[in-house]
């Protein structure tokens, strides 16, 4: 799995590098792709991780393969365009271990003092039920929300809401169901959210977004040896990948609106 990500993340921009870490006396590895932009001054870089590891005896077609084709089908449809600001696509490992992988790369970011201007955590991405009764929810956030499981939601700290709000408007613009919510400065305000590779960039104070189907809360496979393709809903994921390439082109100041995507492959196959 890993050997193939990287090649296709090296078909996308040949300056692929590995960025291990050590977790328990062995080594891991982060798979980062930087995209530079043209300014001369005032870059900002904008951060795209999905994590590639999953639960044991999970294929983890949803979790997190939906979001692993999102992620190369963002890299494929921007990288030939000319952009202003810095992208940055990275494939995080040790995700179901308290974040490891994305804790190291929040820690050399902050390192590094990068102007961040957002980075997206895409989690389950390809999973979506029309039917009522689907979709689960923490607290009363359920008054408030459908009860169909068909929509994608964003939820961000408070320092992402104006670039999660581009991300949600371009979502809307590919007919993809979406719904943005803040949750404090941390995810103190809704505690569920704090469940994948954004956390430690909240923990930091980058600005940083949670872009999910909702993972558990909709999709009865999670974790599960069921979480297999066939499950996913190909439409939904295709109309979430051409919106969030959409709005991640805005956010790095690309010229023009990215081509019409290709037919989504789950890197899986």
């Amino acid at each position: 799995m890993k050997q193939r990500l990287l090649d296709r993340l090296k078909a996308i921009g040949e300056t692929v590098r590995i960025e291990p870490f050590l977790f328990q006396g062995s080594v891991h590895e982060n798979l980062v792709l930087d995209l530079p932009g043209q300014e001369e001054q005032g870059r900002e870089l904008v951060i795209v991780g999905a994590h590639y590891d999953s639960a044991p005896d999970c294929p983890g077609a949803d979790d997190n393969g939906s979001a692993l084709a999102v992620l190369l089908e963002i890299g494929r449809t921007l990288a030939p365009l000319c952009r202003r600001h810095d992208l940055r696509l990275v494939a995080f490992d040790l995700e179901e271990t308290d974040f490891r992988g994305s804790r190291h790369h929040a820690a050399e970011c902050a390192w590094a003092r990068r102007p961040v201007r957002l980075m997206v955590s895409l989690e389950m991405l390809g999973y979506c039920s029309h039917e009522p009764g689907s979709q689960r929810y923490p607290g009363k956030l359920g008054a408030l929300l459908p009860e169909q499981g068909d929509f994608i939601g964003l939820l961000c700290n408070l320092r992402g809401i104006r670039s999660t709000f581009t991300l949600a408007g371009q979502l809307r613009s590919a007919h993809a169901r979406t719904f943005a919510l803040p949750t404090g400065i941390k995810g103190e305000w809704v505690p569920a959210s704090c469940r994948s590779d954004h956390v430690p960039f909240w923990e930091l104070g980058f600005p940083a977004v949670l872009v999910t189907d909702t993972g558990n809360l909709r999709n009865p496979h999670y974790h599960l040896p069921s979480d297999r393709p066939d499950t996913l809903d190909y439409a939904f994921l295709e109309k979430v990948s051409r919106g969030l390439a959409s709005g991640i082109g805005r956010l790095i100041g690309a010229p023009r609106k990215p081509e019409t995507q290709r037919e989504i492959v789950h890197p899986t196959k």
